[in-house]
């Protein structure tokens, strides 16, 4: 009946099982689960209590297993504290005791409450040996269960899915996947030895990290997305500054502090998006109207974005080949323009009314920004790529 490996008695047997609880990893599904709730809006503290000790369950089901098969099946880790019978038995004890909180949720809120929260549970059974051997489900199966867990939160409070609650899972299955994708990396050298196909592995490490920085953004544009298509509170994307800050920082870091400071960075993304949803702080605040600027409100927006622009391409040193893009494109932008007003296509009401060549001089102004700030962000991503470590690992098949 041991549990414990290297020891005998019920201490020994408590940490043992104790040791399966990984806070870094546990404690953010359990947050995400009362996220949900808190999107809600007012909610019933049982309830969400059953549905967070659901999510541990679920969790510890996936760190036992993980452990097992690591060190049991795979002889990938040197040790674990729990014996074969103790991962079973911790194996069986989870189940139950997630089987009793989801029955006890269709009871009190009814079976849509059981069936949006057993996926969680699934993933974390099947994450080892199943789920993380290709790149899709390695990188997907945490974020997944995250993204489970607020909609689980939310869900067993109102009995409802929502455009806002499917917009705050879909932000995090997307930022958290681009974490993973670099947490995978700090194994990349031992993955890559047994074959195991993580993204860092399948696209090379290059390529991998710069598929998570897309998704890292990407999550962060979908906060400005939502928060402007009024699905999200007004101050969310002060969260989304916050940990976009994060991500700058660590975007060329080594790969164990670069995870260090996204995960702690999504901890911080979290919790300001819960003081967001919950006291709505910039409720009623309206945007600030530039429009204080009469007619020179869009030459002014040019101008800022026009310094941009400049900054960037003297960053990059492209000013020569931006020249050379925007003195091809003009001519097509031009009559393009011409002939979406000539025919009423749209109207520029802040405007200085001067116009040159049968078009407003402020439209003249954006068809030499607009290309210019898209190849200086272009010439600075090239840029900081090239200077980066050449990435010297050969694609896997």
């Amino acid at each position: 009946m041991a549990i414990a490996r290297h020891d005998r008695g019920v201490r020994a047997d408590l940490r043992a099982l104790g040791s399966q609880i990984h806070p870094v990893f546990m404690l953010p599904p359990l947050a995400a689960s009362w996220f949900g709730a808190a999107v809600a809006g007012e909610f019933t503290l049982g309830v969400g209590a059953l549905h967070m000790a659901a999510m541990f369950f679920a969790v510890y089901t996936a760190h036992v297993k993980d452990g097992y098969v690591d060190f049991y099946r795979r002889g990938e880790d040197d040790d674990h504290p729990m014996t074969v019978r103790g991962c079973r038995l911790a194996l069986v004890a989870a189940a139950v005791g997630f089987a009793a909180c989801a029955l006890a949720l269709w009871a009190l809120v009814g079976p849509g409450a059981a069936l949006v929260t057993l996926p969680t549970w699934v993933i974390g059974y099947l994450h080892a040996p199943q789920l993380d051997t290709n790149p899709l489900t390695t990188t997907l199966g945490y974020p997944t269960g995250i993204a489970l867990a607020i909609l689980g939160g939310f869900y067993v409070q109102t009995t409802a899915v929502t455009a806002p609650i499917l917009g705050f899972c879909l932000v995090f299955l997307v930022t958290l996947a681009g974490v993973k994708i670099i947490d995978d990396e700090t194994d990349y050298a031992y993955d890559r030895s047994i074959d195991k196909r993580t993204v860092a592995v399948a696209l090379g490490r290059r390529r991998g990290r710069a598929l998570a920085t897309y998704l890292l953004w990407l999550g962060i544009v979908g906060v400005l997305w939502g928060t402007v298509s009024g699905r999200f509170p007004p101050s969310t994307p002060i969260a989304a500054l916050a940990f976009g800050s994060v991500v700058l920082v660590a975007r060329r870091a080594e790969p164990t502090l670069a995870t260090m400071l996204l995960v702690r960075g999504a901890y911080v993304f979290l919790a300001l998006l819960l003081v967001a949803v919950w006291f709505r702080p910039l409720s009623g605040t309206a945007l600030p109207d530039i429009t204080a600027l009469g007619p020179y409100t869009y030459l002014a927006t040019e101008v800022v974005f026009g310094a941009v622009a400049f900054g960037l391409l003297a960053h990059a040193n492209a000013f020569r080949s931006a020249a050379r893009t925007i003195v091809v494109l003009y001519p097509i932008a031009y009559l393009w323009d011409w002939y979406t007003l000539e025919v009423g296509v749209f109207e520029i009401a802040m405007r200085t009314g001067y116009e040159l060549f049968g078009i407003p001089i402020e439209e003249h102004l954006f068809m030499i920004v607009v290309p210019a700030l898209v190849l200086g962000i272009h010439e600075t991503l090239e840029k900081r790529a090239r200077a980066s470590v050449p990435e010297t690992e050969s694609r896997t098949a």
